[in-house]
């Protein structure tokens, strides 16, 4: 037991990002027990921001842990510090989950009882066919009228439009400036 505790001592009190390289270079599982307890609430965090939801989120912060593990051969002190490139493979991968066709069709699979409640009261209280907005957008060009759907009366983010119909976020951004202009004057 004595010995047990002095070899965790040691580990915990590495004293440099050195050492802990060092360590996790010789595969020494101690070091990354150390280092997900030292960076882990930082990577969630930042996993958290793009995915935006905690049980994705914890995933992605375990597939992080596994492929620091098993890619640290490839990590390089001369091309930055660890945290960084724990960095880049943490949000690497979050943005690989909200691209994947599965992560998508989930996130816009509402349950039943969501869908009914969302089709019969909108947050305000008033549905835009109700006051005529969904009949002006039917007198916009084919383009700018798709991205105006999925924006506005399907909730998608302009880069999510950008994804689903493969063009680039300028062209979106564009699209849908030019759309609110015209519908702004139709308004007038």
């Amino acid at each position: 037991m004595a010995k047990h505790f002095v070899l965790v001592n040691t580990i915990e009190n590495i004293s440099s990002e050195e050492e802990l390289v060092a360590q996790l270079r010789a595969q020494d599982q101690r070091a990354i027990s150390l280092l997900y307890r030292n960076y882990s609430a930082a990577l969630y965090g930042v996993i958290l921001r793009v995915v935006k939801q905690e049980e994705v989120a914890e995933d992605v912060l375990q597939e992080t842990f596994v492929k620091i593990w098993s890619a640290f051969a490839s990590y390089d002190p001369q091309k930055g510090r660890l945290f960084t490139w724990m960095l880049n493979i943490a949000r690497n991968l979050a943005i690989d989950k909200i691209r994947s066709k599965q992560y998508r069709v989930g996130a816009k699979t509402k349950p039943m009882e969501d869908a009914v409640t969302y089709n019969l009261v909108s947050p305000d209280g008033i549905k835009p066919d109700h006051i005529g907005i969904q009949e002006m957008t039917d007198r916009l060009n084919p383009d700018q009228k798709i991205i105006i759907d999925l924006m506005y009366f399907n909730g998608f983010t302009q880069t999510e439009v950008a994804e689903e119909l493969n063009i680039p976020l300028g062209t979106v951004k564009t699209r849908a400036r030019m759309a609110i202009k015209f519908l702004g004057k139709l308004i007038k």
